[in-house]
């Protein structure tokens, strides 16, 4: 019997192998110091009057334009880590497989919310709370540190499979062109844009939403 199990484990691990072998090295998009991985949404250069690098992070500047930055490289499969912080009443978000075809960044790209969940008005509806697939699919058993505190984040897509990860918890799954997601869709704003959640390749964003927020080691490696 023992031998029996064994085998089984051996079959099993030989039949994930190439999946697993498939994974790329990460890849650094920030390392504290340099942004040429990054450049302004829908610019040729990176908006340093927007964006700072400040003690080993991305900050943004507020009390003037804001403007989202995207990754130079577009991603399709791919594992996302990065690790965030908010002032309070702090909003922002990683938005992902986003295109260029329209003003903003969340008019094509699925978004994972980046919130103070305790003094933002977005934190009341657990769809637009912290690691939410904004406005569609609430996060659920959460851990979630407070403003001031970093929080660190994976983002996984895979063959149209998608998983949120916050502080070490999986908070959400979905089905990129699934008719749960059709439908959620169709009941939000989001209706209105026909690109929405529709791109199986795009660019990596940051959200600027004119309140101050922290990125930090930011890294991505392919599946």
């Amino acid at each position: 019997m023992i031998e029996r199990l064994a085998g089984l484990v051996l079959i099993l691990v030989i039949s994930c192998w190439p999946a697993i072998a498939k994974k790329g090295k990460w890849k650094v998009l920030f390392d504290g110091k340099s942004t040429d991985a990054w450049r302004g949404f829908r610019q040729e250069g990176f908006p340093d009057k927007v964006w700072k690098v400040e003690g080993a992070t991305f900050r943004t500047i507020v009390g003037g334009e804001s403007r989202d930055i995207v990754t130079k490289e577009k991603y399709r499969d791919f594992e996302l880590e990065l690790e965030w912080k908010v002032a309070p009443g702090g909003n922002s978000g990683i938005i992902y497989l986003v295109s260029e075809d329209f003003d903003e960044t969340w008019k094509t790209g699925p978004e994972m919310q980046v919130l103070d969940d305790g003094k933002h008005a977005d934190g009341k509806d657990p769809k637009t709370s912290a690691g939410a697939l904004y406005g569609l699919i609430a996060p659920v058993n959460k851990r979630l540190h407070p403003a001031g505190k970093w929080n660190k984040v994976r983002v996984i897509v895979h063959n149209g499979h998608v998983e949120h990860w916050l502080n070490g918890k999986k908070v959400l799954e979905y089905e990129s062109g699934s008719d749960q997601l059709k439908r959620l869709i169709a009941e939000s704003k989001f209706k209105d844009f026909p690109r929405f959640a529709q791109n199986r390749e795009g660019f990596v964003a940051l959200q600027h939403h004119g309140e101050e927020v922290w990125y930090r080691k930011i890294r991505i490696r392919s599946l």
